[in-house]
């Protein structure tokens, strides 16, 4: 999916979203990149590489292949700076999760193209509607959501980390 974007007439960005296994090395840069956010934003302070590497292993990929789920990649001008996966958690119901854009390409409509892509592959694994969970202090994110359709429901499950739930149909 190749979306035109761009705050100005004379500036525009293009972003291309496509399906990419979890561990290819600009996934894996990607994920190591959300995983030191939420988790800096979380401890308010930056995280080292030894517990990047404990979260991945702690926050397993498990379930983001098909035909189970899937993986994205969102390329801004072909720099990878945005991922994201669904995976189902039944027949009719898809997750989002690491849902990410890195700060640089922040409000070029990459978590828009995200959103689109991941929404598409939740349609393809047949599902009827998405899900997913966030922080409050992950406000970018739970803005995001919000513009694109998602409303806050009630929790669908136990996470210690989440404290808002939301919920999209799919046309």
């Amino acid at each position: 999916m190749n979306i035109n974007t761009g705050n100005t007439a004379t500036t525009a960005a293009t972003w291309a979203v496509v399906a990419e296994h979890y561990d290819t090395a600009d996934a894996t840069a990607l994920r190591r990149a959300y995983y030191a956010e939420v988790a800096g934003r979380y401890w308010k302070r930056s995280v080292t590489e030894a517990e990047i590497d404990q979260g991945m292993l702690d926050f397993p990929t498990d379930g983001l292949l098909p035909p189970t789920g899937q993986f994205v990649v969102g390329r801004l001008d072909g720099e990878p700076l945005a991922c994201g996966g669904v995976r189902l958690l039944d027949p009719a119901t898809a997750e989002l999760t690491r849902v990410y854009v890195d700060p640089r390409a922040r409000g070029t409509g990459g978590g828009a193209a995200l959103l689109a892509a991941l929404e598409d592959e939740a349609r393809a694994l047949g599902a009827e509607r998405v899900r997913l969970d966030t922080r409050s202090d992950l406000v970018e994110a739970r803005a995001l959501y919000a513009r694109h359709g998602y409303a806050e429901i009630s929790a669908y499950k136990s996470d210690p980390y989440a404290e808002h739930f939301f919920e999209k149909r799919l046309a």
